[in-house]
């Protein structure tokens, strides 16, 4: 009797040094599960992240960043990879109409144009680029303005590795002003194709917009 109290007094600690490992083991378990969530959750909100992007050229996407202050160039991800490069022509970012002979009269001007937000992407085939731009900007009234419909001259220059002009497009800018806000803002979105002949690459071509200065009263 004696011996089988022994034994039942010993196996009540190895009942619960029993249980004390379950239960860590449970627990290890449990972290281990956290900590792999925790791992892989950066992953999955970085692939969200990623697939709600929109790499492609829209008017709506260069109006709403005409609208900002930040940089000249719509950030495109991988849409613009090999792409011909797209800018501003020089010294042709501005367009300023005044009224009929009073040109470089700050009195006498009637709006001022700027082109402030480019964007591009390409599709490349063995022979020609496939090249849809956009460009984005606003229009400001001067001491001679009125609110309404403008026109503005735009025009498209592809240069080759030379840097000689081989194409180029003319196109009217369509603003509107109102009587409550001094400021219009405009965009559009083009696609063009670009031969490309044996030898050549895509970075040989770049792509200008400029504002057309020969505009009646343009300075």
């Amino acid at each position: 009797m004696a011996n089988e109290g022994v034994v039942k007094f010993r196996s009540i600690p190895a009942l619960k040094l029993a249980s004390r490992l379950v239960l860590c083991m449970i627990v290890g378990i449990v972290l281990s599960a956290c900590a792999m969530s925790q791992i892989t959750s950066p992953f999955r909100s970085s692939d969200k992240k990623k697939s709600a992007r929109d790499p492609s050229v829209s008017e709506e996407r260069l109006l709403e960043a005409a609208k900002t202050e930040t940089g000249s160039q719509v950030d495109l991800a991988a849409a613009a990879t090999h792409c011909p490069r797209f800018n501003v022509w020089p010294r042709d970012r501005l367009l300023t109409i005044y009224e009929i002979g009073r040109v470089g009269d700050g009195l006498a001007i009637q709006h001022r144009g700027e082109i402030t937000k480019t964007a591009r992407e390409c599709k490349i085939f063995p022979n020609k680029i496939n090249v849809k731009y956009g460009f984005a900007g606003k229009v400001l009234l001067g001491p001679r303005g009125r609110p309404g419909r403008f026109s503005l001259p735009v025009k498209m220059h592809i240069t080759d590795r030379t840097n000689t002009i081989v194409s180029t497009q003319k196109i009217q800018l369509a603003v509107t002003i109102t009587a409550e806000n001094p400021i219009g803002f405009f965009s559009i979105v083009r696609e063009i194709a670009i031969p490309l002949p044996a030898g050549a690459t895509p970075s040989d071509y770049q792509l200008f917009v400029a504002f057309d200065r020969t505009a009646p009263g343009a300075g």
